[in-house]
């Protein structure tokens, strides 16, 4: 059964998640920068460019979660006594479309991982194809790390929602 402390928990720990996402994106970026200015080789050429593309993607979602946390935290706690219809019509089809999304981002972190593999394999001691090691090796870190993150976030949502479905499924006999 969902509780006012199950919403804040949840929002507090999304907001919490965000953050690390902002985080590792503005650290891929500056990483990406030293990389492509510092570093001029192939291999450090093909790192930099999924370090800056994917860090630069990263500090915006991690920036927007983080803003919109607080206010969708408030605005539920308070629908949860004051207009619990709320919870039902907005925040539970956001969830379930929420859910469905993590899937979809999943598969690409996976798919970022294999691509990345590939491009090891295939160019892997050919000095004039490491860039392509590079950029291999930079989906596969970032892919490992963003899947890892993301199945924290997916794992906590699924649980909010459950307890939210549960919450809902009992609301009218109150």
């Amino acid at each position: 059964m969902l509780t006012k402390s199950d919403i804040e928990k949840y929002f507090l720990a999304e907001k919490q998640g965000a953050l690390l996402v902002l985080i590792i994106g503005g650290i891929a970026i500056l990483i990406g920068l030293i990389f492509f200015v510092a570093f001029r080789t192939g291999l450090f050429r093909g790192a930099a460019i999924p370090l800056l593309v994917l860090g630069i993607m990263e500090c915006f979602v991690g920036y927007g979660i983080y803003k919109r946390s607080d206010e969708e935290r408030i605005k539920l706690v308070y629908a949860y006594d004051m207009n619990p219809s709320l919870l039902k019509t907005e925040e539970l089809p956001r969830m379930q479309e929420l859910n469905k999304r993590f899937r979809i981002y999943q598969a690409v972190e996976i798919g970022f991982v294999l691509v990345g593999i590939i491009l090891m394999i295939l160019y892997n001691g050919r000095t004039e194809r490491s860039f392509w090691v590079g950029f291999g090796l930079t989906l596969v870190i970032q892919g490992v790390s963003l899947f890892g993150i993301e199945t924290m976030a997916t794992q906590r949502a699924k649980e909010y929602t459950r307890k939210l479905s549960g919450y809902l499924a009992a609301w009218p006999q109150r």
